[in-house]
């Protein structure tokens, strides 16, 4: 949980560095199967917190706190072989948006809005924001997005594919969790190949793809959870899946 309320949880050099220690942590705790990330308060994360000195001081470099904080976390995000349900709790702005965009699985209450707020104050977007979105949204969305700043409501959101789901605000914590736990009962060894094939489709071309789902398929078809789960299927029960 981004825990700064009082701040709309803006980032921190030193909260986003506790942040790129849990996600590592959750990676290499094998009796983690899923990650839940959500904000405290009324809002998920307002972005970079711009008093912050590492964007604020005399000599600030941006890309420096880029290279350190920001790009090893979407990376971690995109890369932990576990699902990552996000649930945005209200406004993502900024980095902020863009961080809850690198989960696998977004839910945002509705009153939830995504903003790319980097050209209001002369930036551009970041955090993998230039990536994510035209990849997700397409070209036009992705260059209106960025250079005008316009807060997209969470059913737009939904409606564009940025996101997966829109539930009303009492629930989404909770269906969140449901969805989590969800993850974590089931072939979480799957999960992290799926993860990384649908991933490596954005850059490889067909026959790549078809070869690396030849190669993953065949690892995964000496996997403990196949034989459990194609047993569960001929008795007629459900899998008792251990991601391995």
């Amino acid at each position: 949980t981004l825990d700064r309320p009082e701040k709309l949880n803006a980032f921190t050099s030193a909260m986003l560095h506790d942040f790129l220690a849990a996600v590592r942590e959750a990676e290499a705790d094998d009796d983690v199967r899923a990650v839940l990330l959500t904000g405290e308060g009324r809002a998920f994360s307002a972005g970079q917190d711009l008093s912050d000195p590492a964007v604020s001081g005399d000599g600030a470099d941006l890309g420096a706190l880029l290279a350190e904080r920001y790009n090893p976390i979407i990376l971690a995000l995109r890369t932990i072989p576990k699902p990552v349900v996000v649930a945005v709790n209200g406004t993502a702005a900024g980095a902020g948006a863009n961080v809850a965009l690198a989960g696998d699985v977004v839910l945002a209450s509705r009153s939830a809005r995504f903003i790319q707020a980097f050209s209001t104050i002369g930036l551009m977007p970041d955090s993998g924001g230039t990536w994510i979105l035209p990849h997700v949204v397409g070209h036009a969305r992705a260059l209106g997005l960025s250079l005008l700043g316009d807060p997209i409501p969470a059913e737009q959101a939904k409606d564009w594919g940025l996101i997966w789901d829109v539930c009303d605000d009492d629930v989404l914590l909770e269906t969140a969790k449901e969805m989590a736990a969800t993850f974590a009962a089931g072939p979480t060894l799957a999960f992290g190949a799926i993860k990384r094939a649908i991933d490596a489709a954005a850059l490889n071309t067909l026959d790549e793809q078809l070869d690396l789902e030849r190669d993953t398929q065949r690892r995964l078809g000496h996997s403990y959870d196949y034989r459990e789960g194609v047993a569960a299927f001929m008795e007629k029960r459900q899998p008792k899946f251990e991601g391995r």
